[in-house]
């Protein structure tokens, strides 16, 4: 923090984000927002109204900007939320039919993250865009989903089946590049998974508390070719660009849609 103090974030099925300050010699605690549902209020017997509570699965920050974040939801939604709000959603996503596991921000394009569900569905989104980019069906419940460090339109995700799937957005659009079984189908689920920053690795975790690596094999890890005028040109700068064209043909709106940018109030 600004005046050298160490913090941490949390949310909870309770609903709540808490801000947690370690102190000397103590924890101090600080509700950051209550998350409440959106047309979420019920009559009570004597008419009085209640206002349901969402419940937080997952959180994930803006890696530009330290105010904003991601929270998944049990109920399926990803809210838009800013440390600076406690009573409003920047934005809402109605992402999932079942609960949201992991959000991930793409590396070369923070405008750009991707989400997994108990719903077998992987989905990309960008900013502000009430409609995902792209959406695949797994065909069981995803536990994790990570960006790769070193590409930007390759993405990994684990499954309760017990496969790693790696895609590559640039190669399919459709579908994984790679399906590899890890564990025994039916008798473990991978939960998590982790690309290492520097080496072709990765590693996933199943919930009999195994944790396996893998290594990527060439293909799904190739960089990209500078054009023959652009021989100078960063590997970064090569991934935004590739990353780019590849949105340019999938974000076009419906013929007259607008997004909003305006912001939910969910509690005062």
């Amino acid at each position: 923090m600004a005046d050298g103090e160490i913090n941490f974030y949390s949310v909870s099925s309770g609903g709540r984000v808490f801000n947690w300050v370690l102190m000397q010699n103590k924890l101090m605690v600080t509700t950051i927002i209550t998350l409440f549902l959106e047309n979420g209020i019920v009559s009570g017997p004597d008419g009085t109204e209640l206002r349901l509570r969402s419940c937080g699965s997952c959180m994930k920050f803006h890696p530009e900007d330290p105010e904003i974040f991601l929270v998944g939801t049990e109920e399926g939604c990803i809210y838009k939320c800013s440390i600076a709000y406690s009573s409003k959603y920047l934005m809402t996503y109605r992402a999932h039919n079942l609960s949201v596991y992991r959000i991930d921000f793409n590396r070369f394009n923070s405008n750009i993250f991707i989400s997994c569900s108990g719903d077998w569905r992987v989905k990309i989104w960008e900013d502000m865009r009430p409609e995902p980019l792209f959406i695949f069906d797994l065909g069981s419940a995803v536990g994790d989903v990570k960006w790769a460090p070193y590409s930007s339109t390759v993405f990994a995700a684990v499954t309760n089946e017990g496969k790693v799937y790696v895609f590559d957005l640039n190669v399919n659009k459709y579908k994984a590049i790679c399906i590899q079984a890890v564990v025994p189908k039916r008798k473990n689920k991978l939960t998590r998974l982790s690309f290492n920053e520097k080496l072709p690795f990765i590693i996933v975790g199943d919930d009999k508390g195994t944790v396996t690596s893998l290594k990527l094999s060439p293909n799904l890890r190739q960089m990209v070719k500078p054009p023959k005028k652009q021989q100078n040109v960063e590997q970064s700068v090569l991934q935004v660009q590739k990353l780019e064209k590849l949105l340019s043909l999938v974000r076009e709106l419906p013929e007259g849609e607008i997004i909003k940018d305006t912001t939910t109030t969910v509690a005062s």
